[in-house]
């Protein structure tokens, strides 16, 4: 069979995101990463805010990395349809 390790291997566990628009002044960034904790389950860690700023963190628990991965891919394409690249 197929070892799970190199399946998720194809999908990325990390992510960084910019918008900007100067004629709004927006320089934005949105980074994602999907770390494990100690309890064999999956985090995945956003920060946002301004470009030369330190900005926010959230973290999200998630049961498995397989569902800490879902949630960035399905994050992403929210933030690509808001302008970010």
């Amino acid at each position: 069979m197929f070892d799970s390790v190199s399946q998720l291997e194809i999908f990325p566990t990390e992510l960084q995101m910019r918008r900007i628009d100067p004629a709004r002044n927006m320089r934005r960034f949105y980074r994602m990463s999907v770390q494990p904790d100690l309890f064999g389950g999956a985090s995945l860690v956003r920060e946002w805010g301004r470009i030369g700023a330190r900005g926010q963190m959230m973290r999200e628990q998630h049961p498995d990395e397989g569902q800490a991965i879902t949630a960035l891919m399905k994050l992403a394409r929210v933030k690509q349809r808001r302008g970010y690249a």
